[in-house]
């Protein structure tokens, strides 16, 4: 088990996210954060449900997120 909780070691502004097959890396992490949760507001069925997959594990603080189980 680790020393440090991995949801509290710092954060580094860099995340990668796999969403519907497409790898992306963000520089930004808060920008990741803003587009998910966009995308999760103005779609719906399947396509929401991967938006919002990636978007609660971006709240968890995790460095790759991806929509797949």
């Amino acid at each position: 088990m680790l020393k440090t909780p991995e949801l509290a070691m710092p954060r580094t502004n860099k995340v990668t996210t796999v969403c519907n097959g497409r790898r992306e890396v963000w520089t930004d992490y808060e920008e990741a954060k803003a587009y998910f949760l966009e995308l999760m507001m103005t779609t719906a069925g399947e396509e929401r449900d991967r938006a919002e997959c990636i978007y609660i594990q971006l709240i968890h603080g995790l460095d790759e997120c991806s929509d797949e189980d």
